[in-house]
């Protein structure tokens, strides 16, 4: 068995110094029929090596059609997102590909700027498939997770010439009423591409809680994915048997929650016909077993909240994020040789109940409890209350106190 181990560790280490950290993202699309209020959530686990990101909020203008929030770079360029929703109620994310045709005579790596212009632009998955087909090449290799105000859900498995749309409302590509996509693409080249333990460990997570009957909520998805230290091969979940991390420690190994996870978000998108501006973007800036998640709307406009909002013009960093990175550097410590593949779990979880996510669970209870008890009459009355959101985005802790 020790062998095995340490076979597994060896061949997991090799593939992740050969597969870049930018193409290491977890995604989901969950149909309305398995969360409590009929609503879809499209959900998406960051991995770059860009760590620290905050949220924007894009206003109309010339080149902006709808006005929308997405998560972005702190050291961000012009024109780009990594996940967002526009005032139209439609959502987009992606997760990079590593199977698919490449077309290395085009520009690569512009998934940031197409969600861009999606966000902008889009109102429905047909703008989306419009846009597809109209702006080609697109410079892509990858899947996009989208869904819209009128009930559409979709991946499109996307490169710089075509696409194949994978239809979640289809119970004959989503039976059990969700899709899990990491960084492959069903269509693409057999076996190629990767993330393969990290889509079992998902799917795997995923598929007992819909056949056992729970429902799925944002939260739910932030505690049981985001955070999910289980590994479907070595049989081990070290949030349950913390024997499984030796003195404390283990080996950032194919969790869903890895050294170059940079941020995870649960967009809650609307019911067909109804006001898309209810339309929510849970965020989780940073390391997500180390941070608290934020509710974020369009309808808030400018006055997003201050801990996931840029510190100045000359600092493009958020307070959440900042907070999430100083705990990261403790669970992360070791900076020399090969050492910053080794996690210090302790510091996440440990048998005193002093880990981060231990001492942050209450706090992001206390978030998502004020959150649901103000949005239920937002709900109620069909419209959200902009004043409302501002003042309880003041008044919430989000733990930046937490050392």
């Amino acid at each position: 068995m020790k062998k095995m181990v340490f076979l597994l560790t060896l061949v997991s280490s090799l593939w992740m110094a050969l597969l870049p950290e930018s193409r290491a993202c977890t995604s989901a699309i969950i149909s309305g029929r398995l969360t409590p209020d009929g609503r879809p959530l499209l959900w998406k686990h960051r991995d770059t090596q860009e760590l620290n990101n905050r949220v924007d909020y894009i206003s109309r203008n010339k080149n902006v059609k709808y006005a929308f929030i997405a998560v972005v770079n702190a050291s961000r360029e012009e024109g780009e997102s990594w996940m967002g929703v526009n005032e139209a109620g439609f959502a987009i994310i992606n997760t990079a590909s590593s199977n698919m045709r490449k077309y290395p005579e085009d520009e690569n790596d512009q998934e940031g700027k197409v969600m861009y212009k999606a966000l902008a632009s889009c109102r429905t998955l047909a703008d989306f498939e419009n846009f597809l087909n109209k702006n080609k090449p697109l410079g892509v290799e990858t899947n996009f997770g989208v869904i819209d105000a009128q009930g559409g859900a979709a991946y499109y498995e996307t490169n710089s010439y075509n696409w194949t749309k994978q239809d979640i409302n289809d119970p004959t590509v989503a039976p059990l009423g969700y899709k899990v996509y990491t960084n492959f693409s069903p269509t693409g080249t057999v076996d190629g591409g990767g993330g393969y333990i990290r889509y079992a460990t998902a799917d795997n997570t995923f598929r007992t809680r819909v056949l056992s009957g729970g429902q799925i909520t944002p939260q739910w998805v932030f505690n049981n994915l985001s955070r999910n230290y289980s590994h479907p091969i070595l049989g081990v979940d070290l949030r349950k048997d913390l024997s499984a991390a030796p003195n404390g420690w283990t080996y950032d190994m194919d969790f869903i929650p890895r050294k170059s996870t940079a941020s995870s978000a649960v967009i809650k998108g609307v019911k067909n016909g109804e006001n898309p501006l209810l339309s929510v973007m849970w965020v989780v800036l940073g390391y997500p077993p180390v941070s608290v998640a934020v509710p974020t709307m369009v309808a808030a406009g400018a006055d997003q909240p201050a801990v996931t909002s840029r510190i100045s013009e000359t600092d493009g960093t958020c307070p959440v994020s900042n907070a999430a990175m100083a705990r990261r550097a403790k669970v992360f410590p070791i900076k020399r040789g090969s050492g910053p593949n080794y996690v210090h779990f302790a510091e996440v979880c440990n048998a005193e109940g002093s880990g981060y996510l231990q001492r942050l669970a209450p706090v992001e209870q206390a978030v998502f409890e004020a959150f649901d008890q103000e949005s239920a009459r937002w709900y109620a009355s069909g419209k959200p209350d902009a004043a409302a959101l501002k003042a309880l985005y003041g008044s919430l802790d989000f733990g930046l106190d937490v050392r």
